[in-house]
């Protein structure tokens, strides 16, 4: 029985370890958060939760849909979403165009996004195998074998993790550079730190708003629950009281572009909140005041340029990489990603 340790516990991780799990091997998930999820994390609020990640996702690939339906418990979380009518707004929030994606459905989990990812991660929880709050910091030769690994946790003073005969990194491509530079000579030389040279990834700035008088009055903003735009500030519109098992206080997410997050990457939340308010308001008609406001930057959400490779593997180190980064930027990209790495090294 192998010891793999994966580094990252968003879709990709949980798939690549469950899979590996199932066949014999000992892994241990390393989880710089309190809770599974990467991308597709929730955030709570007392007017109800928000997907402050991804929003929904589809199914294309027939091993995402096989685990979908086989995996005891999953289909009971999965629904799909009304929303598949998604608007594309020019910048003053007019209706460019309406209509379905040809035979794709958009897809949510239920209560959150996230809860896809914890009950996939369920086994791995009951059996101690996810550590959370350990952010690793470097890969390093065993101390005790030279033919295993170690990693060094970075917000556990003088801590490490050993014995490992293979590390998987499930994280996105600049963290796990930042990862393998910070590593051992042998790991730094390797050819996996070349290899993130081809990927590019943008940052997104997210805003969760909610109306807790909105059942109050006779009408609220757009009668349409999702859209795209070509604001220069807002990429994504949705909202959130529109998917199923979700509280009914009105609530939005709004995903600023990359190029405007970019641009924008060092402001204080104060500022981009106002900003965001403006363009909001813009978009949608909404000019009252939100009771709540929440702002989060995703510092590396869009996959710009993908690897184009499902996964990397180097045997002579037993160190990979896997993520949605290596296909593009969709939940079913993070699931391949994992699936295809795991079943390479079984």
């Amino acid at each position: 029985m192998k010891k793999i340790a994966i580094i990252g516990a968003g879709m990709a991780g949980i798939t690549a370890a469950r899979t590996l799990k199932q066949a014999g091997f000992d892994v241990s998930v390393f989880e710089k958060s309190s809770r599974p999820s990467g991308r597709m994390s929730a955030l709570s609020t007392p007017l109800g939760s928000f997907d402050q990640g991804a929003q929904y996702f589809t199914v294309r690939d027939p091993r995402f849909l096989q685990a979908l339906r086989d995996v005891p418990g999953t289909m009971e979380l999965v629904r799909a979403w009304s929303a598949t009518a998604v608007r594309v707004l020019d910048a003053r929030g007019r209706v460019l165009e309406a209509s379905n994606p040809p035979q794709e459905p958009h897809f949510v989990a239920q209560p959150t996004m996230g809860a896809l990812v914890e009950h996939w991660a369920q086994p791995l929880v009951q059996d101690e195998q996810i550590v959370f709050g350990a952010q690793v910091h470097s890969i390093q030769t065993d101390q005790i074998n030279p033919k295993l690994w170690q990693l060094k946790l970075e917000n556990k003073v003088d801590c490490v993790a050993s014995g490992f005969d293979g590390v998987i990194l499930s994280i996105p491509a600049p963290q796990a550079k930042r990862l393998i530079e910070n590593s051992t000579a042998t790991v730094y030389n390797s050819g996996l730190l070349k290899s993130f040279n081809n990927v590019k990834m943008g940052p997104c700035w997210t805003m969760m708003v909610a109306f807790a008088q909105a059942p109050q009055l006779a009408y609220l903003g757009p009668q349409w629950n999702a859209a795209k735009s070509i604001h220069h500030r807002i990429a994504w519109l949705s909202r959130e009281s529109s998917k199923p098992s979700r509280s009914h206080v009105e609530r939005w997410t709004i995903q600023a572009s990359t190029t405007w997050s970019q641009e924008h990457l060092e402001d204080d939340h104060e500022r981009i909140q106002a900003k965001l308010l403006k363009a909001f308001s813009e978009l949608t008609g909404i000019y009252t005041q939100p009771s709540q406001v929440n702002v989060k930057l995703w510092a590396y959400a869009k996959t710009l340029q993908p690897l184009g490779i499902s996964h990397q593997w180097d045997s002579s180190l037993n160190i990979g990489t896997c993520g949605d980064w290596h296909l593009g930027h969709r939940v079913e990209n993070a699931f391949v990603s994992g699936l295809s790495l795991a079943m390479n090294m079984i």
